[in-house]
């Protein structure tokens, strides 16, 4: 198989006319475009470069070559536009909650104003996605945290309830069953802080890391938990007099760097955030 770079070079010599010129042309020496013309012609078995004259001409077989090593390398330079064309990669991560619904619109805009970049949504759970983002692997993480986190672009008061359903209502029962993220999650680990500060007795009674999972669970009686209290559902409840529990916040990072797309892009999150979360 013929080497792309060894057709450069010969191509360079060919309209250059030197080898010294082809090696200003190509950035290398003319060492260097010597023995890759000795590597192409020991290759294909016949010599390419005519070098007695002034200027170095191509032979016979140089001149069948060279049209098709001209063919070769426009395809091969075709090749690489197209793949690289619009490679311009944002990636976003953020809350269950918001990977859908509303948010749907605004990165339908943003595609429509910037189609040349490819946008990555990621969702999951907070502490998963802000780990991704330190990693550098998120351009934006919108994220559930506690309070005063980090230098987010904006942040959000989240209002949290505690929730029991309507009709096959679970707070009364003892143990108390919980409907709780993994162990990893925000709001797991303050409902057993807070439920253990009044020595309440509990147990883990639904596990799940979809918001959508412990919505259904609560409504279904499984047990009580502590979601947002923008979240609660018709066939739900929220409990009064519990555990006092401080809110999180709904908090936008931003990486260093990703241009006018990335402003922009951080610019619509804010507003919808704004619409959401409602007023602070």
């Amino acid at each position: 198989m013929l080497d792309p770079l060894l057709l450069r070079s010969f191509v360079a010599i060919i309209d250059t006319g030197s080898f010294t010129r082809a090696g200003e042309r190509v950035h290398l020496t003319q060492s260097t475009i010597s023995q890759q013309i000795r590597r192409l012609e020991q290759q294909l078995g016949c010599p390419l470069l005519d070098r007695a004259g002034r200027q170095v001409v191509a032979t016979a077989e140089g001149e069948k070559l060279l049209g098709l090593a001209r063919r070769i390398l426009a395809l091969l330079a075709q090749a690489e536009e197209q793949v690289t064309e619009g490679s311009l990669q944002l990636s976003l991560g953020v809350p269950e909650d918001f990977a859908a619904g509303a948010m749907a619109p605004v990165l339908a805009a943003f595609a429509r104003d910037y189609p040349e970049v490819r946008l990555e949504v990621h969702s999951g759970l907070s502490h998963e996605i802000w780990q991704h983002f330190e990693a550098g692997e998120l351009d934006l993480a919108l994220v559930k945290q506690a309070r005063g986190q980090g230098a987010p672009l904006a942040s959000w008061r989240e209002p949290l309830a505690w929730v029991d359903s309507r009709d096959w209502p679970a707070s009364e029962r003892d143990p108390l069953p919980l409907v709780v993220f993994p162990s990893e999650g925000l709001y797991r680990r303050q409902i057993t802080e807070a439920l253990d500060g009044q020595g309440r007795r509990w147990r883990i009674a639904y596990v799940s890391a979809s918001l959508a999972s412990l919505q259904g669970a609560v409504s279904a009686g499984i047990g009580v938990s502590l979601l947002p209290k923008r979240l609660l559902q018709p066939d739900q409840v929220t409990l009064s007099h519990w555990p006092k529990i401080n809110p999180v916040e709904l908090a936008l990072h931003a990486g260093a760097s990703g241009g006018e797309p990335l402003t922009r892009l951080s610019a619509a999150l804010i507003a919808l955030c704004d619409e959401v979360m409602g007023p602070q």
